[in-house]
């Protein structure tokens, strides 16, 4: 059951971009289909993938993790560290990307930076205790890349996390995967522990 807490922690990360940057205008991207690549390192040390601990699951596990995981608009089948994300124009617009109306009433963000090819903010969140440096590049409307370096404690102890998500545009046509929103990526309540 950790395991897929955690693994339900890293992909809010890896959606960080979606769902942690508030800002009064859409980003300069396309929607559609985008493939994103994530590295991260915790406390310095790299870290595998969320596709990877995806395999350590049961496969009924598995499969159902990855069946819910698409309904929310994310397809972790890929493998190799790479997810897939279906974002629409309303994915994109300023309601789904302040995330505010759907409840991030935990955190609050500040946006430090913002221009056509970059952005950067910082964000503080109560539960759990976290600090939050963010930049997005936007090297086009197909190509992006977030880096976020997290501060977080948990059960009272410090741990770092450095992630890096480089995102390509892969086209306008999403196939049968449902566009993400805030809503759907708010973080389910916690399942109880098993006896």
């Amino acid at each position: 059951m950790r395991s897929i807490i955690h693994g339900g922690l890293v992909l809010l990360c890896v959606s960080a971009f979606s769902a942690a940057v508030h800002a009064d205008e859409a980003p300069p991207i396309k929607p559609g289909l985008w493939q994103v690549h994530s590295e991260r390192a915790v406390d310095g040390v790299k870290a595998p993938p969320m596709t990877a601990q995806m395999n350590n699951l049961p496969p009924e596990v598995r499969k159902q993790m990855e069946a819910m995981m698409k309904q929310k608009g994310v397809d972790m089948s890929g493998g190799g560290g790479d997810i897939k994300l279906c974002l629409s124009k309303e994915s994109l617009d300023q309601n789904q990307w302040l995330g505010q109306k759907n409840g991030a009433q935990n955190c609050k963000t500040e946006i430090k930076t913002r221009n056509s090819g970059r952005w950067t903010w910082h964000s503080s969140c109560s539960d759990p205790k976290a600090e939050t440096d963010g930049e997005a590049v936007f090297n086009s409307p197909e190509s992006y890349t977030v880096k976020v370096a997290t501060i977080m404690t948990v059960k009272g102890e410090s741990k770092t996390m450095n992630m890096t998500n480089t995102s390509t545009w892969l086209g306008a046509n999403c196939g049968d995967l449902k566009p993400i929103s805030a809503k759907t990526l708010s973080a389910p309540p916690a399942p109880k522990p098993m006896k």
